[in-house]
């Protein structure tokens, strides 16, 4: 009686197997199944015979019928798989080649800005962030910009009430990290900040990353070796830096910063003999703004400028992307076209 049931069980799998073999459509392989695997198939048919054995008999030949309904479920399952409809319709053939998946790729701002942020960790500078909604002492009277002051003409203000204000830079950190710590400290803080424009090189929220160093005997000399650090490592180590003379209320003295022009290599020209329309002819385009940390903004966080000393620095992520990338409208960033995103994968 044994014998005879492991037999006749083990000659499910290959009458099964055939049968699937022989499907030409879904309801085929249907009918199959619960011809063989249904509540009243041939399986469950003969493990009601189960009974009828030995009660030594039982855990042997229940074993084999586990292992036979394991196998006709996997045979099943394969036979789904090849028969999956195609789009138009047909049904799936596992010999034919795969589709490659639609892969995704990050954005060139975010690439750019965790680029930049890996070069000054690198240099010992740590990543902070804060809010985005902040207050006017934060945003401009800390950073030596009073009620009434000319220079916050320079920045399109979004206001929420008359104290509170959409960031216009990420310099509000410098602020918050001062008043949190004592020096020494080395932060950068990436975030988005909101001004009021949008034109073809402006949009009302972009992308900045702030930089501040506050230690004893720091000096312009090691703002310049760390900005050329970090445009050689965005850039390429040809790539020349220069500063000049400028203004920020935050900073005495500021300076701007230029890089040799990233199309026409610091020429001005093209190798057609074309004015370079990237640098207007000059061989310089203007990168970012930097400075040494004013005496005043250190008393509003209650720092001793006596003591200490440091150097702060503000960049758009956006215009270092447009220049390593040959981007020419800074639209393009905020557009949601994954045409444009899948460029960069």
């Amino acid at each position: 009686m044994k014998r005879e049931l492991v037999a006749q069980l083990e000659r499910l799998v290959p009458r099964f197997d055939e049968m699937l073999a022989q499907a030409a459509a879904p309801e085929e392989l249907e009918a199959a199944r619960v011809a063989f695997l249904g509540r009243k198939g041939e399986l469950a048919a003969l493990m009601a015979r189960m009974g009828e054995l030995a009660v030594d008999d039982r855990p042997e030949v229940g074993r084999v019928a586990n292992a036979v309904k394991a196998k006709l479920t996997e045979l099943w399952q394969q036979a789904q798989q090849r028969m999956l409809p195609r789009p138009e319709g047909a049904y799936f053939d596992a010999g034919e080649p795969g589709w490659v998946p639609d892969v995704g790729a990050l954005h060139p701002t975010t690439l750019i800005q965790q680029e930049i942020c890996a070069v000054l960790q690198r240099l010992g500078f740590e990543t902070v962030s804060g809010p985005e909604v902040e207050t006017d002492f934060h945003n401009f009277e800390a950073l030596n910009l009073p009620p009434g002051h000319p220079a916050r003409d320079m920045q399109d203000t979004l206001y929420i009430t008359e104290r509170i204000l959409l960031r216009t830079h990420t310099s509000p950190m410098q602020v918050r990290t001062m008043l949190a710590r004592r020096p020494p400290l080395a932060i950068i803080a990436p975030g988005k900040v909101y001004r009021r424009d949008s034109d073809l090189t402006h949009t009302p929220m972009f992308h900045q990353i702030e930089g501040l160093l506050v230690d004893r005997h720091v000096t312009m000399a090691q703002l310049r070796g760390v900005l050329t650090a970090l445009v050689q490592a965005i850039f390429g180590p040809s790539t020349r830096v220069r500063f000049r003379p400028s203004f920020f209320p935050f900073t005495e003295p500021s300076a701007e910063v230029d890089m040799s022009c990233v199309l026409c290599t610091g020429r001005g020209v093209l190798e057609s003999g074309e004015l370079c329309r990237v640098c207007k002819g000059t061989g310089w385009v203007e990168i970012l703004g930097c400075g040494m940390v004013d005496p005043a903004v250190f008393a509003q966080v209650g720092i001793d400028a006596a003591v200490w000393s440091g150097f702060a620095f503000g960049l758009g992520v956006e215009r270092i992307a447009m220049l390593k990338y040959g981007i020419g409208d800074l639209r393009l960033f905020f557009e949601n076209d994954t045409r444009f995103v899948r460029q960069f994968a």
